[in-house]
């Protein structure tokens, strides 16, 4: 055999074994995506199905859980404080809207001298950020900024399989979203946890390992409800996976209810123009 012959078959082999350790790397890579499954159960909402609506009570929950909670690193700010007590919503009265958004402070001016100042919240303005702008709130995370929750209900989901999204369809199954964060908040692992380097671990997040950037937000006892419920993580995140849900998409209610009275008129108009049919063409031979 010829040196250059030699050559080429040390080429050959080189690139046989670089093909192999590829594959396996590959292959090794993608069972241990595979390990981790994401701990995200369907849960049973009021506003499920063709014919669900928003639970008042659990919606005034779930704002009060976002409000002494989640507003002191999320903001929500495509909801306004009069949303609070439109149709289909948490059906909170215009008087208590008021005084719920004359607990904020608002930046508001110029005034007359040409200076900005600070004014009582209306019930048109905005929900507040809790930071003044994306750079202090890297700041104040870790250089993390937290997403915005007015959609955040519509933006994040669970399900992700190309086998159950037919049967999802036929069953009207929209509520991912909720799933997820109900979930990802009921998931925390220990705090001494050794398989997060950085972050926290929670078996429910979606991601290729169980390690989130949140620290775990709420626990047992922190949020008192007036009405009697348990004042409990599981029962928080409940209350504000709801709330969160409506803030994503508050004419669903309405939604859902043009869309039966849609359906009706479509049988109704198909039966109307089936038997015209009949009754027209009921003396021609075919």
């Amino acid at each position: 055999m010829t040196s250059l012959s030699k050559g080429a078959a040390l080429v050959r082999q080189a690139v046989l074994a670089a093909g192999l350790i590829l594959v396996a790397g590959s292959t090794w890579a993608t069972a241990a995506e595979e390990a981790y499954e994401p701990a995200i159960t369907k849960q049973l909402w009021s506003f499920a199905g063709p014919f669900g609506k928003f639970d008042k009570a659990q919606l005034q929950r779930g704002y009060k859980v976002y409000k002494e909670v989640c507003s002191n690193c999320h903001s929500m700010k495509f909801v306004s404080f009069r949303n609070l007590s439109q149709a289909g919503g948490p059906g909170f009265t215009e008087e208590q809207v008021k005084a719920l958004a004359a607990t904020v402070k608002v930046q508001d001016g110029p005034n007359d001298n040409g200076e900005m100042f600070e004014r009582p919240g209306k019930a048109s303005d905005r929900f507040p950020s809790p930071f003044a702008n994306p750079e202090a709130a890297k700041a104040a995370n870790n250089g993390a900024v937290p997403p915005d929750m007015s959609l955040l209900a519509k933006a994040r989901s669970a399900e992700k399989s190309i086998y159950t999204w037919p049967i999802n369809w036929l069953l009207q199954y929209q509520e991912y979203g909720p799933d997820y964060i109900y979930s990802l908040l009921n998931h925390y692992g220990p705090e001494d946890s050794k398989v997060c380097e950085t972050g926290y671990y929670n078996t429910a997040y979606l991601g290729s390992r169980p390690c989130f950037a949140m620290p775990k937000p709420i626990s047992d006892g922190q949020v008192t409800y007036d009405d009697g419920s348990k004042e409990t993580v599981e029962q928080y995140s409940r209350d504000v996976s709801a709330f969160l849900m409506w803030a994503a998409e508050p004419k669903l209610e309405e939604r859902k209810e043009t869309g039966f009275k849609v359906i009706i008129f479509l049988i109704v108009f198909a039966s109307l123009l089936y038997f015209t049919k009949r009754k027209i063409w009921a003396n021609v031979a075919h």
